[in-house]
């Protein structure tokens, strides 16, 4: 499998702006006494405070991505562009398609991230470059369709614990899909979303939990992240100083500390008592 030359095919699409860093994390060091100064980052650990906000990611975590969207989703758009994609081929690239992404620290959203990234799942599953990349557009496409999803069966009795705490409830997505429809089409009641596309930067950029903290009007410190990302969610939220919560629902990190395999577990996880 060829590398995924991401720095090579967006370099020449985005001018990456290192002060949006720096402001994000003046905004959390302003709102929280344990700002920056105080040491945040992956490894520390600081007192509790009154928890009052849990964010959660979309994909993997609250919704399943459908069939459509997985290996034989990808064979069957490959067809419609004469390209013959191995499914048995598909975890290994989207992997390493993974791998290339997240090491783009500091990489805006833009229709072309995702096109890109799909690009690579269909080069690692055996397509040929000259149909790539238009195979991977119409796999965006599905990605965008709100119908190809649906909520895992803990998703919505886990929401309805945590709002029956009284906690605030927010959602934090990278991902090419209109996030704010998306809740709307699947009717979830939640207090504030913010999804890439209409924020401009993608996990773990910390602008965009920043952004989410800021509509809820809740400090870092005083919130957690939920999500199956341990890089993107997990890292990207502790850099801040927010509790995180890692899913694992296929194992992948046994030994992650604050790791639950439901979401069922969030809430204990979380100090939430039954009442």
């Amino acid at each position: 499998m060829r590398p995924c030359p991401f720095r090579e095919l967006l370099a020449a699409q985005r001018h990456l702006d290192s002060r949006a860093w720096r402001r994000a994390l003046a905004y959390t060091s302003a709102i929280s006494p344990v700002g920056r100064a105080g040491g945040y980052g992956r490894g520390r650990r600081y007192p509790r405070r009154v928890l009052r906000a849990v964010l959660f990611d979309v994909d993997f975590t609250l919704f399943r991505p459908g069939p459509e969207l997985g290996p034989e989703g990808y064979r069957k758009v490959g067809e419609r562009h004469g390209l013959d994609l191995d499914p048995g081929l598909y975890s290994e690239a989207r992997a390493a398609a993974i791998e290339a992404l997240q090491g783009e620290r500091d990489l805006v959203h833009d229709e072309e991230v995702w096109i890109v990234f799909t690009e690579q799942i269909v080069l690692g599953m055996g397509g040929d470059p000259a149909g790539a990349r238009h195979c991977a557009v119409d796999m965006v496409r599905e990605w965008e369709r709100h119908e190809n999803f649906t909520l895992y069966e803990d998703a919505l009795p886990t929401l309805d614990e945590v709002r029956r705490h009284g906690l605030l409830i927010g959602l934090v997505s990278n991902g090419q899909r209109d996030l704010e429809e998306f809740v709307t089409h699947h009717g979830l009641d939640v207090d504030t979303v913010v999804g890439s596309k209409s924020h401009g930067r993608i996990k773990p950029h910390p602008s965009i939990f920043v952004a989410a903290l800021r509509a809820l009007g809740v400090p870092p410190g005083e919130a957690a992240m939920v999500g199956d990302s341990y890089e993107d969610d997990i890292e990207g939220a502790r850099a801040l100083g927010m509790r995180a919560i890692l899913l694992d629902r296929d194992g992948f990190w046994p030994d992650a500390p604050d790791r639950i395999d439901t979401l069922l577990a969030l809430p204990a996880a979380l100090g939430l008592n039954r009442s």
